[in-house]
């Protein structure tokens, strides 16, 4: 945030400004605070996913709209010859390109995150061979363009590599399923980074590509940490295919759970939390949905006043992007001590009494680590099934993101407690307080 503000002032206060322009940048800043305050105080915690896919689309859209307007200005062409200029084109040409795969492929994320466009992985007959081609016309129009007579000719080009990158973002994204949208999120994050890095070579700013290659780099690491966490490389995301819509069948081919469900009431869920010595509480994109971790916080709170350990595990791939339960808690005031990562708190779940599963789904599956034909086989998960007592909360038996059943809810050891999160939590709550 200092360093796009810093950027913001060095080009206003820069010697490329005339008195004309003034105008021009306080109405387009005015514009852009004015969304940014709305968008700050009405956006709800359980959006912020999609917000982030949108700001990241914004940030890909300015690289592209730089880069056309650095190119056709002619004091910005008429200042470089020889190897220099050749060097400027092609950060030009990289810098549409990064922006314009980040721009479409974000405005995807944000549809799919937000539940207009399916979840489910749309993966077209032959789409490596699509992208192979695509990139060869990218490198065939990316030396017409640096060999191009004049401008007119050059934005040929430009043309050209935009249209295909647009459509290259589209299909990126409209291939990955739903189970990997946290990785998307992170990953056009990094590509965001790297496009406004791109623009500050093109504008010769050391401080936006500074800038950018933090924001690049740092994403790239977090979507590196994401792929581990689900077992999964960074190209097989980018290949897609992994996830479906939320309310989607079981997969074939891999074990089908048995046995019976168990359903637990309110008042029976507080008696065993009363009665408990250890809890942990795993909270999912469920509790998001329901805004109950304001509720959460209640229950925890009256639990710790009586004596009873509890702490939160948190799966990095919880809710639908990195670090969302954490953002979510942060906000309901629980206290960081207690909130703990899967790897410090996997192995105290034996020694737990009780377990309480806030909505989360593929994260507590133990088929990735029973079934090797699952699709989630080798994901690292959080053991809640070794705990005395488990107690998911859901709306109904539907699969998670991944699409597959979930063989903890039939052990005997569970407890399904059915209806919204932030419903049956309060009820919850006052079955503790009375």
């Amino acid at each position: 945030m200092i360093g796009m503000v810093l950027a913001v002032l060095a080009t206003i206060f820069g010697p490329q400004m005339t008195p004309a322009g003034y105008g021009w940048i306080a109405g387009a800043m005015a514009v852009g605070a004015a969304i940014g305050l709305y968008l700050a105080r009405s956006v709800r915690m359980t959006q912020m996913p999609e917000l982030v896919a949108s700001m990241h689309s914004l940030v890909g859209l300015a690289a592209v709209l730089v880069g056309y307007a650095n190119y056709i200005d002619p004091a910005g062409a008429g200042q470089f010859i020889g190897a220099e200029k050749t060097i400027h084109e092609i950060e030009i040409y990289l810098g549409v390109l990064i922006g314009a795969v980040t721009f479409s492929g974000s405005v995807i994320a944000f549809g799919k995150l937000a539940g207009k466009i399916s979840g489910k992985p749309v993966i077209l007959p032959g789409r490596h061979l699509l992208n192979l081609a695509a990139l060869a016309v990218v490198l065939w129009y990316g030396g017409v363009f640096l060999h191009a007579e004049d401008v007119a000719h050059g934005l040929t080009a430009l043309y050209v590599l935009t249209a295909i990158s647009l459509l290259f973002g589209v299909h990126m994204v409209m291939a990955i399923g739903g189970a990997d949208m946290p990785v998307v999120v992170s990953m056009l994050n990094s590509y965001s980074g790297w496009a406004a890095a791109a623009t500050g070579f093109m504008l010769s700013n050391d401080l936006l590509i500074v800038t950018g290659a933090l924001v690049g780099s740092s994403g790239a690491i977090l979507s590196y940490i994401m792929c581990r966490a689900m077992n999964r490389s960074f190209l097989s995301v980018i290949a897609g295919g992994f996830g479906t819509e939320g309310s989607a069948a079981p997969a074939a081919g891999g074990a089908q759970p048995a046995g019976e469900v168990h359903p637990i009431t309110a008042a029976e869920t507080a008696e065993l939390l009363r009665e408990a010595k250890s809890v942990i509480i795993v909270p999912g994109y469920g509790m998001a949905v329901a805004q109950a971790q304001h509720t959460v916080y209640e229950i925890t709170k009256l639990l710790r006043e009586r004596g009873v350990n509890v702490r939160f595990a948190i799966h990095p791939v919880a809710g639908r992007m990195p670090g969302h339960m954490n953002v979510l808690l942060a906000e309901a005031k629980v206290p960081y001590d207690i909130v703990l990562e899967m790897d410090e708190i996997n192995e105290d779940f034996p020694g737990t009494d009780v377990v309480m599963v806030i909505g989360a789904n593929d994260i507590v599956n133990p088929s990735a680590e029973d079934d090797p034909s699952s699709p989630i086989a080798g994901m690292p998960v959080l053991e809640v099934w070794k705990a005395s007592t488990s107690i998911v909360m859901k709306r109904s038996m539907a699969s998670g993101y991944a699409g597959v059943d979930n063989p903890l809810f039939y052990k005997d050891n569970n407890r399904m407690l059915f209806g919204d999160a932030k419903k049956m939590l309060e009820e919850v709550l006052a079955a503790l307080r009375s």
